[in-house]
């Protein structure tokens, strides 16, 4: 677990030497300032988890200073504390951003109660916008990453489609994201807020799909013991994908096409015909019109389904989205194992952009996971790909010269990324920080710390 770091600013020396030894003995890593000025160009340098800091002080004093905060990054809480103690003082603190107040004299664990309430606070606060943001964002188009031609092309499809009831044919090799597709049709359209049904005819056998995509009646075969409704009722309303279309057997296309034309069908066993208004998004990894041309695949049935087509490429035909990929699924993996894994050396990502991808999408996102689990550093190198990606290490890392020091190597790949990464945002510090898993005003730091600030 990441340990805390705590800045205390007070101008009282031995005030300030108190609650260090304090929050020292209770595990957190604490910093020092005695006036808001100089608390200032620690908070641009360091990453802070929380501020406690006296409400009067000569200079800007906790005031000035929570006004500074709130330009430079308001997420940073802060704790002020007071020795008059009066309403006015507390609600004006509260009023310019901070999260809570202690009044002179308090008791230790009255602090470290407050304090620990407000770190508990932020991080349900960070996890309820995370979650939030995953609830929005997890099937949108916003989440289909990259800004190749081709993906882009893919998204106009998925705007111009989505409106509509009229069935969708997504094709593309195994790994490129169809489901993602299908659900970001489904979540833009005015179904969202009905249901999105799945179903993967790859993994039933022909009797069993039947049952599945129809339902069944008690007692329709061994082992009916009640009746079922199928995916075409639960999807009723809403959206039905049919994920690895080319399976389905000759019986269940001839029964899929009558549901696709009259818009009703009876479940296995039963004689009671049953409407249902599902839109249909299906997938396949296969040719269709090929399957059509050997007879394994209905060209009527075809038809039908494919009135809007969208195909994802593979990711070997659309490597300018690798590095963005890559970027996405590192900040993920971060979340998920705890990390704080910062970038890829540029090293890593050429060896990525050399691979051919037969994986695709899904392959990529595995070997970043991998590579977050057994990373060692802030930074993923080619050692933390799998062995079979890595190569000829020769080709991907550069040996330093002799007498280089190991500071000075890091230093140098540190403004290579940061150089690169505000390319690739346009300048953007906010987004180039964003990108970096980093404040901006650490970023603004480390441009003004190497002189980059004139290259930018």
């Amino acid at each position: 677990m990441a340990v805390h770091r705590i800045l205390i600013v007070d101008d009282e020396p031995g005030m300030c030497r108190m609650l260090c030894r304090l929050l020292e003995r209770e595990g957190y890593e604490v910093l020092s300032a005695e006036s808001a000025e100089t608390a200032m160009p620690i908070v641009a340098s360091q990453n802070l988890s929380l501020i406690i800091s006296d409400l009067q002080m000569p200079g800007l004093g906790g005031l000035g200073l929570l006004k500074q905060l709130s330009e430079f990054d308001p997420s940073i809480p802060v704790i002020v504390i007071t020795a008059y103690g009066t309403v006015e003082n507390a609600v004006e603190a509260l009023r310019a951003g901070a999260r809570d107040y202690l009044t002179k004299p308090f008791e230790s664990d009255e602090i470290i109660l407050t304090l620990r309430k407000v770190l508990e606070r932020e991080r349900l606060v960070e996890e309820n916008r995370y979650l939030h943001e995953e609830l929005e964002g997890r099937y949108g188009h916003q989440r289909l990453v990259g800004a190749s031609t081709a993906i882009q092309e893919v998204l106009d499809l998925v705007r111009s489609a989505a409106p509509s009831r009229t069935s969708v044919l997504i094709t593309g090799e195994s790994g490129t994201g169809k489901e993602l597709i299908a659900r970001s049709i489904h979540q833009h359209s005015p179904r969202k807020d009905q249901p999105f049904v799945v179903l993967n005819c790859a993994a039933l056998s022909e009797g069993v799909l039947e049952s599945e995509l129809f339902g069944h009646e008690k007692g329709a075969f061994s082992g009916a013991l009640q009746t079922r409704k199928g995916r075409f009722e639960l999807a009723d309303g809403g959206t039905l994908f049919i994920d690895e279309l080319a399976e389905m057997s000759p019986a269940a296309q001839v029964k899929l096409l009558r549901v696709l034309q009259e818009h009703e069908f009876e479940r296995v066993g039963g004689n009671r015909t049953i409407r249902s208004d599902a839109r249909i998004v299906a997938a396949t990894n296969k040719n269709l019109e090929q399957e059509v041309r050997s007879g394994n695949f209905r060209e009527d049935l075809y038809y039908r389904l494919n009135v809007i087509n969208i195909h994802l490429p593979p990711l070997r035909e659309r490597r300018s989205d690798i590095e963005a990929l890559a970027g996405f699924f590192l900040q993920q993996y971060n979340r998920q194992a705890g990390k704080n894994i910062s970038s890829l050396a540029p090293r890593t990502l050429q060896c990525l952009l050399a691979h051919d991808w037969p994986g695709n999408v899904r392959e990529l996102q595995n070997v970043i996971e991998r590579a977050v689990v057994l990373g060692r550093s802030e930074t993923l190198t080619p050692r933390d790909l799998p062995p079979g990606m890595r190569g000829d290490l020769e080709l991907c890392l550069q040996v330093p010269e002799r007498g280089t020091s190991l500071t000075e190597i890091l230093e140098e790949l540190e403004q290579q990324i940061i150089l690169q990464t505000l390319r690739r945002e346009d300048g953007s510090q906010t987004r180039a920080a964003d990108s970096l898993g980093i404040k901006r005003t650490t970023l603004r730091y480390k441009l003004e710390k190497y002189g980059l600030l004139d290259r930018v």
